[in-house]
């Protein structure tokens, strides 16, 4: 089979590969995937940069951990019955050297999730860390039911899913950060009651203009390190900050303006969810995908071969939505 992959750390271009590789075959309670579509995330182009360990977990890796496709064999302990369906995929890279980004990938089964058919391929790609982190960050703790949310980014590929999301599940307000009116139009479209631009306007100044000086009840949040500060001087007393994301490993907590809030942090990775929050987002996510509620934004589509050029155009920051390669 056909599959891109790299055994060094560095630049897309010098690093990946398309190579052949032999077409795995399942284990007990496995399933093969033939990939359609593979997803292309920040944490994919982290980890081939060398960003958190210059030394690879794996002397060859195939990245990737988001996709989607057609089961097309299982192993002993599977249905006989799933050949044949349509799946998205989760994890799929994770703590393993083969991901999505091949004809064929071989994992658990029940980290190939049934795609409803009003779901486009390409959008199952999305599924696994976008749209999973993002409900996530809706969901954790007391939810959102009743309260005011603000989502840090709302037009990024995670921002995206959680305006939509929030408004679902019944925040009172829905309000984005964004850096454009292009991005703005993005959130607004995905159900925003408002936006903040966060290069124009004075953040709290106008949080507290937007919340009638109560501020956000929850603060999902892309970038700590960037906005920890501003976050805690736009959270209501009682509020939550919903974070999942940081652009440094170690960052000051404001003690003070926290305990004066009554604050509260989550702070999760999707690939680690425990399994009740994962079984939690699951269960919320595929019936809106099954009567096809949700929005899916894709920036752009590259194929299998060109997967260097889609590791650079998510590394820019330019791609407005996700990134996927068209496998086959």
């Amino acid at each position: 089979m056909k599959a891109i992959a790299y055994t060094q750390t560095g630049l897309a271009a010098d690093v990946l590969k398309l190579i052949d590789l032999p077409t795995p075959e399942p284990g007990a309670g496995e399933v093969r995937v033939k990939v359609q579509w593979s997803g292309v995330n920040p944490s994919d182009v982290k980890s081939r940069l060398g960003l958190r360990s210059k030394t690879l977990a794996f002397p060859q890796i195939t990245p990737h951990s988001d996709g989607a496709g057609v089961i097309d064999a299982v192993g002993t302990g599977v249905p006989a019955s799933r050949v044949g369906e349509r799946v998205w995929i989760w994890n799929g890279q994770w703590q393993r050297p083969f991901g999505t980004a091949a004809q064929y990938i071989v994992l658990p089964a029940a980290q190939a999730v049934p795609l409803p058919e009003r779901v486009a391929g390409e959008a199952g790609a999305c599924l696994g860390i976008p749209a999973l982190t993002a409900l996530q960050g809706v969901l954790v703790g007391q939810g959102v039911a009743g309260r005011r949310v603000l989502v840090a980014g709302g037009a990024g590929a995670v921002g995206h899913y959680a305006v939509q999301f929030a408004r679902r599940l019944g925040a009172s307000q829905v309000v984005a950060t964004v850096s454009s009116e292009a991005k703005a139009k993005v959130a607004l479209d995905a159900g925003a009651d408002a936006t903040i631009d966060y290069k124009r306007d004075e953040l709290p100044a106008r949080a507290a203009a937007l919340t009638g000086g109560k501020g956000f009840d929850r603060i999902i949040e892309v970038d700590a390190a960037v906005n920890i500060v501003a976050d805690l001087a736009m959270l209501a007393a009682g509020g939550d900050l919903a974070i999942y994301g940081s652009g440094a490993p170690d960052i000051p907590l404001p003690f003070f303006p926290a305990i004066v809030k009554n604050a509260t942090l989550h702070c999760f990775i999707v690939y680690n969810l425990s399994a009740a929050d994962r079984e939690r987002t699951l269960a919320t996510l595929q019936p809106m995908l099954a009567r096809g509620e949700l929005k899916h934004a894709i920036a752009a589509t590259f194929p299998l071969a060109e997967c260097a050029k889609a590791h650079q155009l998510v590394e820019s920051g330019k791609a407005v939505g996700n990134v996927v390669l068209k496998v086959d």
